[in-house]
């Protein structure tokens, strides 16, 4: 049976890949959900450019252009809950986020981060992973809390560090795993596998106790 059509906004500050990796699995018929809206807040970015080029409609609110933080998510706030999405995908959305919007939106709320959490929050992930000269690197989905980077997790992407590895190899090849989880756990909020209750994710109703991963091409769960 076909699963319902799972309506979302993503938020967007730059290059859009992982924007671009959704609606190519839409295109797809991988993921059956309806962007009903991108949001950037910075102009002019590819990001835009993405969503115009196949008719997805586009809204810039410049957060330079508002006096606070708080003004600016409540603008925001305003603008997602027009189109009613089931789901706020935050998709290099480069802004901390008030405790009134996430509260507003709690549970409907996915972002992705370049490691595996908990480790390295916040920004610089891949130059952070090579100083501490980790074995493995990742990319983590999870939902969005009032804590930087703190949100429960769903499904990391692990890769091997290797001994020649930069920051670049290792952001190129964390792009290629975002761009293969991100949509995935979209798929699993759109056919009702996933649901999270008091901060506890569950997929198909049994509670994660640790974050799915995505090895080698294979889920492991």
């Amino acid at each position: 049976m076909r699963p319902p059509i799972l309506n979302i906004v993503v938020l967007i500050s730059g290059s859009g890949s992982n924007l671009q990796a959704i609606i190519d699995a839409i295109a797809a018929n991988q993921l059956h959900a309806n962007i009903k809206a991108v949001i950037s807040n910075r102009p002019g970015v590819k990001g835009l450019e993405r969503a115009q080029a196949v008719n997805i409609p586009t809204l810039t609110l410049d957060h330079k252009q508002f006096e606070s933080r708080e003004t600016f998510d409540r603008q925001l706030l305003q603008e997602i809950d027009q189109y009613k999405p089931d789901l706020i995908i935050l998709a290099g959305f480069m802004r901390i986020l008030t405790d009134e919007f996430v509260n507003h939106f709690n549970g409907k709320m996915l972002n992705i981060h370049p490691s595996l959490l908990p480790k390295f929050r916040g920004l610089n992930t891949h130059q952070r992973a090579l100083d501490a000269g980790v074995k493995q690197h990742g990319v983590t989905v999870h939902f969005v809390s009032n804590e930087l980077d703190g949100g429960a997790p769903v499904l990391q992407a692990v890769i091997d560090v290797n001994e020649n590895d930069s920051v670049e190899s290792l952001q190129q090849r964390i792009h290629q795993q975002e761009h293969i989880i991100y949509p995935m756990v979209i798929e699993w909020a759109a056919q009702q596998r996933l649901e999270i209750i008091n901060q506890q994710v569950y997929l198909d109703k049994q509670p994660l106790e640790n974050p799915a991963k995505w090895i080698n091409n294979q889920l492991i769960n």
